[in-house]
């Protein structure tokens, strides 16, 4: 877990007082303004949301691992518009993927995610997911976990592998809500743990290069959740951290 961890991953966010998975204390200082959550595990985040929609989280473990993170509404529109905008659905797992739903919702159904849901689970990160956002995700499937080394899952969800985890996790969320239409040849994405990753394009073809050289297809792109988009890719991107 690294200075960039967003809320304990619970991805950087708006963690909503009334989410169903959000164990331990919620305290709103002034209402719909600031929120403050502590949880059960020791994690503390402070959630600051402005006039203009801008949201600022900071978030600290009980071992003192920092987060800060910022998100803000895209130019022009706000969550009401992209839901009347935003498509009925995509096909991802067997499931649909429907805006109604938040990510974390949308994720639990698809069949092709179950290490991936494990995994944010292990690293505490759902409340997060299921926060205001908006987000962008680029969510490896059961297939791509499948291509690390053998035994790197396991090892991964282990108790005492939680910082490493979080950390590869939260390199796979960028704040923001970008559709592959917004993804352009040669951007460079800034992530919740901090480090970038950089995107290459030909027509409809996307791909997302890691820190460390590596790189996934996007194979379902626009999965758009009530809190942000999901992007299906088929490899783990790993940071330098």
């Amino acid at each position: 877990m690294n200075k960039y961890l967003l809320s304990a991953l619970a991805l950087s966010f708006t963690l909503t007082t009334g989410s169903a998975v959000a164990q331990g204390k919620t305290k709103k200082k002034s209402d719909d303004e600031k929120t403050k959550v502590t949880t059960d595990d020791g994690m503390m985040t402070k959630t600051k949301v402005a006039d203009d929609g801008k949201t600022k989280v900071k978030g600290k473990s009980a071992n003192g691992a920092k987060m800060k993170a910022t998100t803000k509404p895209r130019e022009g529109s706000d969550m009401a518009d992209m839901k009347m905008n935003t498509p009925a659905g995509v096909m991802v797992g067997g499931a649909m993927m429907t805006a109604d739903k938040d990510i974390v919702d949308n994720a639990v159904n698809s069949a092709d995610h179950t290490t991936l849901v494990a995994a944010v689970k292990a690293a505490n990160l759902v409340s997060t997911l299921k926060s205001d956002g908006p987000f962008t995700v680029f969510a490896p499937t059961n297939a791509a976990f499948d291509k690390l080394p053998a035994g790197t899952v396991s090892a991964l969800v282990m108790p005492e592998n939680k910082m490493k985890l979080t950390t590869i996790l939260t390199y796979h969320v960028v704040p923001g809500r970008l559709l592959a239409a917004d993804l352009k040849d040669g951007q460079m994405l800034t992530t919740v743990e901090g480090e970038q990753l950089t995107v290459h394009r030909s027509g409809n073809m996307v791909m997302i290069h890691d820190a460390k050289g590596g790189m996934a297809n996007v194979v379902v792109a626009d999965a758009v959740s009530k809190n942000g988009v999901t992007h299906v890719i088929d490899t783990v991107l790993m940071p330098t951290k």
